[in-house]
């Protein structure tokens, strides 16, 4: 049986996530590696820290593809005495190749957005915006209209768990049908969430001042928002990218199938940041109008 090789690998994943689709600031494509080399496993990772560049020569991977670049801004050395240099050095001593799928993963469909609004089940869906002439973030309705808390709540056992769980602006019992995702960060589309109608935006990284400013906007109101993480709203990606690039491979993706010529791994290692979190839930909110004033608050 002929080998499948790097060259046939990146093929596929160019056909998938076409690099030309990425924003111009970003660095998507092959990073390391030989093209004629062999490529027997395929670790699917979020990120190219060294813990996963380990895990991967520890799982003898031809090949790590990340949504997160490695090598986003110029650096003039590859030295171990920097990580970027140790993990250039690693997956090169062990012999690893590196293919990163970032902006251009976030506009593909199904792409990161739509894998996040598949997991929630949202019908009806179409692109939120467009970001540089491509379809970016997803909108679209639940089965069945739910309160903030309880669609929070589902989110949650949706993602993968996080050590700082979610951050919800909004109040607990106001009631949620339309939905607005756009996995990792997106305080930048408040216009396009406010312009599509949604109860309520799923995205992370969300910073204070954008955020106060968009809840100012909203008075109280519709779009509520939550910050569920970076690590966790991208990560569901990764299963999707495996399951495309095996299909792709003429290789059955069901986990637990017989590979016949390339295996599929993902991840193991947790690259989201944070370790512990302390004081969640210490500070109440004010009541809102429209929350009885009696209670007070505080849902987790």
């Amino acid at each position: 049986m002929v080998d499948v090789t790097l060259r046939d690998v990146v093929a596929v994943l160019e056909s998938l996530y076409p690099p030309e689709t990425a924003a111009d600031w970003d660095r998507v494509g092959l990073v390391a590696g030989d093209l004629d080399q062999p490529v027997r496993t395929i670790l699917f990772a979020l990120d190219p820290t060294l813990a996963v560049i380990d895990e991967a020569v520890r799982c003898e991977a031809d090949l790590l593809v990340t949504h997160h670049p490695l090598l986003l801004r110029g650096v003039h050395s590859v030295a171990t005495t920097t990580a970027k240099g140790a993990s250039v050095t690693a997956l090169l001593a062990g012999g690893v190749a590196l293919y990163v799928a970032h902006t251009n993963a976030d506009v593909a469909d199904p792409g990161v957005s739509t894998v996040l609004a598949d997991a929630l089940g949202l019908t009806s869906q179409r692109p939120l915006t467009e970001v540089g002439g491509r379809p970016a973030g997803r909108i679209g309705e639940l089965p069945v209209a739910v309160s903030l808390h309880d669609f929070a709540e589902a989110l949650a056992d949706a993602l993968p768990a996080t050590v700082g769980g979610m951050r919800v602006s909004g109040q607990p019992d106001a009631v949620v049908h339309r939905v607005a995702v756009m996995g990792g960060s997106g305080d930048d589309q408040f216009d396009a969430v406010r312009a599509s109608g949604a109860d309520v935006y799923v995205t992370a990284d969300l910073r204070h001042h954008p955020v106060l400013e968009a809840r100012e906007e909203a008075r109280d109101g519709t779009p509520f928002l939550v910050d569920a993480g970076h690590w966790a709203t991208e990560s569901l990606w990764l299963a999707s990218a495996r399951e495309r690039v095996l299909e792709a491979l003429g290789e059955d993706p069901t986990p637990g199938a017989e590979p016949t010529r390339v295996v599929g791994r993902l991840s193991s290692v947790r690259t989201e940041p944070w370790t512990f979190v302390v004081g969640a839930n210490r500070a109440q909110p004010e009541p809102g109008p429209a929350r009885d004033r009696t209670d007070p608050g505080g849902a987790s």
